[in-house]
């Protein structure tokens, strides 16, 4: 397994609709690990195929104990509504109360390419939404009044203002600068 670069706001692919996946071969079975890797180095919830380049609909989550693939996911059930604050890898430092509906039900594959159903609420069903939402070009900001919007990207563009690049490499907490 290995680390994958973050791609950060302002790269393209951020805002990009994902390509169906279809089979699962190797190849996304490998990602699919590399992505779990990322994400637990990153110390994120969730990280879709986008943030670290590759547009295709695939998305990893691991929250409320509960630790899984999504290959090409689709919300089939939505019920009820909470507020909760969300961050993204993509959007370090940025955080925002972001409304969702507060039970989802999705139909995804897994990492063996069988298809599967699945229920969740809470943090689990946030981080399904937020994630679903990357395979569609969408980020957390986009649920935010354009107020609240503008005031975020003004500040992520003055602390990134010096940046040249829009990647982010993930390093092992012991390579971490304290």
């Amino acid at each position: 397994m290995s680390l994958l670069p973050l791609h950060l706001l302002g790269s393209p692919v951020l805002r990009q609709r994902s390509a169906e996946v279809g089979p699962v071969d190797e190849e996304t079975r490998r990602l699919v690990d590399d992505m779990f890797e990322t994400m637990d180095v990153a110390r994120g919830v969730g990280l879709a195929a986008n943030q670290v380049g590759i547009a295709r609909r695939i998305a990893v989550v691991d929250a409320d104990g509960d630790r899984f693939a999504m290959i090409d996911p689709v919300i089939v059930e939505t019920e009820g509504s909470a507020t909760a604050e969300e961050g993204c890898l993509s959007i370090p430092e940025i955080y925002a109360d972001v409304t969702r509906p507060e039970r989802v039900v999705i139909e995804a594959t897994d990492r063996e390419g069988n298809r599967y159903r699945r229920e969740a609420d809470g943090l689990k069903a946030r981080a399904i939404q937020h994630e679903i939402d990357h395979l569609d070009g969408i980020l957390f900001l986009d649920h935010l009044s354009l107020m609240r919007r503008q005031m975020l990207m003004s500040r992520w563009r003055r602390e990134h203002k010096d940046d040249t690049s829009h990647i982010k490499e993930v390093q092992p907490a012991a390579d971490r600068a304290e």
